[in-house]
C-alpha cells in the first residue's frame, strides 16, 4: 500500500482524490460491473480506491468474534447501529484487508485524511469504537481494495472505462447499496438509458 503511505507525508492530492469513479455500461471486467468506487489515493505511480456498493456476506458482529474484538454473547448484545453495519466488498486486492471510510469527527495517529471531510482508518481500533458506539458519525467498512499502476486508471478513463464526480458524503455512505449506482449516476444527471455500451468517444 505503498500509495497511501504516499498520501499520508505529502500535501498534495491526486486530481481524482476524494472523486466517485462509476462503472460505465460496457465494463468488460466483470468484477466492476455497475460499481461505484471511492477514490481514496491518485498520484503518478498509481491509485487505491473501494467499491462502495458491493456487499459482503460476512455480517459485522462475526467479524468482531473473528478478530476476538467481541465474543460471541457480546455480539449478540450489539445496538443496532453496529449490529446492521454492512461490510462491503472493496475490490479484488487483498481481500483480507479491511478499511474504514469515515466521517472526520473520528481521527486517531493511523487515520489518513482524504479530503476536508473524509478520512480511511485501517487498523482495529476503529472497529471496537463502533462496536462501542463510540465511532464516528458515518462509516462504512469494506474488505479489499480496488488498485491501479501508474497511468492505468487514466488509461481506463480516456478508454470510456469510466465516469467520474466529486463524492458526496450523503452518496458515499448510502446504505441502500442496491441503488447507489443509479442514485449517484442520477445525481450528476446521467439517464443509465443514454449512456453508451460501446468503448471510444462519442
Amino acid at each position: 500500500m505503498e500509495i497511501l503511505h504516499q498520501k499520508k507525508t505529502t500535501v498534495n492530492r491526486g486530481f481524482l482524490d476524494d472523486q466517485f469513479l462509476i462503472a460505465m455500461p460496457g465494463m468488460k471486467d466483470e468484477r466492476f460491473a455497475r460499481s461505484v468506487i471511492y477514490i481514496c489515493a491518485h498520484s503518478e505511480e498509481g491509485a487505491m480506491g473501494l467499491i462502495i456498493n458491493q456487499s459482503q456476506q460476512l455480517l459485522f458482529p462475526d467479524l468482531l468474534v473473528q478478530l476476538g474484538i467481541l465474543d460471541e454473547d457480546e455480539a449478540i448484545r450489539l445496538p443496532p447501529p453496529a449490529r446492521d453495519f454492512i461490510i462491503r466488498n472493496g475490490g479484488p486486492v487483498d481481500r483480507s484487508r479491511g478499511f474504514v471510510l469515515h466521517t472526520d469527527d473520528y481521527k486517531v495517529e493511523s487515520s489518513l485524511v482524504i479530503s476536508d471531510t473524509i478520512c480511511l482508518t485501517a487498523t482495529i481500533d476503529i472497529l471496537r469504537a463502533i462496536s462501542a458506539g463510540k465511532g464516528p458519525r458515518q462509516a462504512l467498512m469494506a474488505l479489499g481494495y480496488a488498485g491501479w499502476g501508474a497511468g492505468q486508471l487514466e488509461y481506463e478513463i480516456a478508454e470510456n472505462g469510466w465516469l467520474t464526480c466529486p463524492a458526496r458524503p450523503e452518496l458515499l455512505f448510502d446504505t441502500d447499496i442496491e441503488r447507489q449506482y443509479d442514485h449517484i449516476l442520477a445525481s450528476i444527471g446521467i439517464d443509465l438509458a443514454h449512456l453508451s455500451q460501446d468503448s471510444g468517444h462519442a
